[in-house]
């Protein structure tokens, strides 16, 4: 088996147009409601990146049949052989637990493995069960697997601790299988969640509120096959914009409501970036020179957890020192030390990392732990002098289509390479 690296040669300005693809948070929760529905429905602008891929397979598993059509999937639940997510699928992708919602919806049980390093107590998952059991559900755990029953649910007020976009959306898609209103408080307002909301309504759900902190849902409805586009990747396209300020570049990024990046965009022109907001996008201009800035990760409308290891590179590259507050994911710091082989200057205080600004990076062989951490390694490579080698960039393809080749059309100097099978590059 090879596995694969990204060799990057830095200092190349990025000029140019890119286009992201479809939001990849949207995208795999669209594919779990078509479980909702045994008539046809078609996803359009889908990315062809490793999480969706996982996701075809776990629907697949359940019975649905699913095919490709271009950049569109093909999905037509008409009959479940089962109604059971296997670990073998939900370890590689957490986010497979959104199937427990409509499965339970649909067909009054559902089985799903605890994803890895999870339990039923934490966070990630506990906001999921204790809604599902307002809704009336029989919630139990054995061999490793959280099993929901529930012969008919119940319209429930129920209030998140926390904007959970997972849960919303799990609780969303059960809601409309439920008999009579549903309050759900609280709830996240992502983009993402929008266009959930958006499928379900085509469908024939009755879903007031997506956007704000209440979501309405009365149910059960019958809901019917639908084609949909799905938004474009919010997180893909802040990931490109602040490619383009690091190498001091101009890049045009399309299809993308700039709304969707509010926050980020305001940050990058704090520091000095130009942002021009286009009907489909916008263009980012850098040209070094940046001014240091706070940001604190917080839920939509607030900066996005997912972009903050990028914009750690340019802060790094600011004439100051800035500080990044990590308010959501408390294990999102954990690649500081790769950037600190790079040049960087990071400290990490509790939830907080201190970023002092060095001027320029060198390149270095580095591993991505985790999907973002991998783009930002990506965008550090990109500005740093020399070649970088990132290991385990199947971390990124889970979320990136063709990275490299994208970022190759803007000018980067960046090939995929593989890497010998002995070689170790950290955990899968």
């Amino acid at each position: 088996m090879k596995k694969s690296k990204f060799v990057i040669t830095g200092g190349n300005s990025l000029r140019g147009e890119v286009r992201v693809g479809g939001a990849k948070n949207s995208v795999l929760k669209l594919m779990a409601a078509s479980l909702l529905t045994p008539e046809e429905c078609v996803i359009r602008n889908v990315p062809r990146i490793t999480d969706v891929e996982i996701m075809v397979e776990v629907l697949r598993h359940l019975g649905a049949e699913v095919e490709w059509d271009g950049e569109a999937l093909r999905i037509r639940s008409g009959d479940f052989s089962s109604r059971e997510a296997p670990y073998q699928l939900v370890r590689r992708m957490r986010a497979s637990i959104v199937v427990l919602g409509p499965l339970v919806a649909r067909w009054g049980e559902a089985s799903v493995a605890i994803p890895g390093g999870c339990n039923i107590g934490s966070r990630k998952i506990d906001m999921h069960l204790k809604g599902l059991a307002e809704l009336g559900a029989e919630i139990s755990s054995e061999h490793g697997y959280v099993r929901a029953r529930a012969p008919r649910l119940k319209g429930a007020q129920i209030i998140l601790d926390f904007p959970s976009v997972g849960a919303t959306e799990n609780l969303i898609m059960a809601a409309v299988g439920a008999e009579g209103r549903t309050v759900i408080e609280n709830a996240a307002r992502e983009p993402e969640i929008q266009d959930l909301v958006a499928f379900l309504r085509s469908m024939g759900a009755e879903i007031e509120g997506a956007g704000t902190a209440v979501i309405e849902v009365t149910g059960p409805s019958r809901l019917s096959g639908v084609e949909h586009e799905a938004i474009g990747d919010r997180i893909e396209a802040g990931t490109l914009a602040v490619a383009a300020a690091v190498t001091a570049g101009e890049v045009v990024v399309s299809g993308i409501d700039p709304a969707h990046l509010g926050l980020p965009l305001e940050k990058l022109r704090e520091t000095g970036v130009e942002v021009e907001e286009r009907q489909d996008g916008m263009m980012v201009r850098g040209d070094g020179g940046y001014e240091p800035v706070n940001l604190a990760t917080l839920p939509y409308p607030g900066f996005p957890t997912d972009l903050q290891p990028q914009m750690m590179v340019l802060l790094s590259l600011a004439s100051g020192t800035s500080v990044i507050t990590e308010n959501v994911f408390e294990s999102r710091f954990m690649f500081v030390d790769e950037l600190n082989r790079m040049g960087c200057d990071i400290d990490i205080e509790g939830h907080h990392a201190i970023v002092r600004g060095v001027g320029a990076l060198s390149g270095a062989e580095v591993c991505a732990p985790d999907l973002r951490a991998g783009a930002a390694l990506v965008l550090a490579g990109l500005t740093a002098e020399g070649e970088t080698h990132l290991l385990d960039v199947h971390h990124v393809d889970r979320g990136y289509q063709r990275l490299e080749q994208k970022l190759s059309a803007l000018g980067a100097d960046i090939a995929r390479a593989g890497v010998d099978d002995e070689f170790n590059g950290g955990p899968e």
